[in-house]
């Protein structure tokens, strides 16, 4: 008989850890008047903890889910920023950061 290790579903309550804050660089020198927003947007997700869709969606109520992708509205919807979030690790990837013409021609 083979004995299987059980294992549990880790929880993080550690803070959001956002990867690739280059891309909000790199975006905001392209698009200077972006970078305040996107700073705010940055402080407000490393600062709480998300277990899922729902919370997520208490804090910025603009996010919407394109495919295993999220979409978050920055400065009032002038531009989009992409995320692949794990809620289990705590730890969003930014993919992409788009002006709102530029995001009509994004497919997830």
């Amino acid at each position: 008989m083979v004995r299987f290790a059980k294992y549990r579903v880790l929880r993080y309550t550690a803070l959001m850890r956002l990867i690739s804050i280059k891309a909000l660089r790199e975006f905001a020198t392209r698009q200077r008047e972006a970078g305040e927003p996107l700073q705010a947007w940055r402080r407000l997700i490393e600062g709480n903890t998300f277990e899922g869709y729902a919370g997520l969606k208490r804090v910025f109520n603009s996010v919407d889910k394109a495919g295993d992708y999220f979409v978050f509205n920055i400065a009032g919807n002038r531009y989009r920023l992409i995320a692949a979030i794990h809620f289990n690790t705590q730890t969003l990837y930014v993919r992409a950061v788009l002006t709102h013409a530029e995001y009509d021609h994004w497919r997830p």
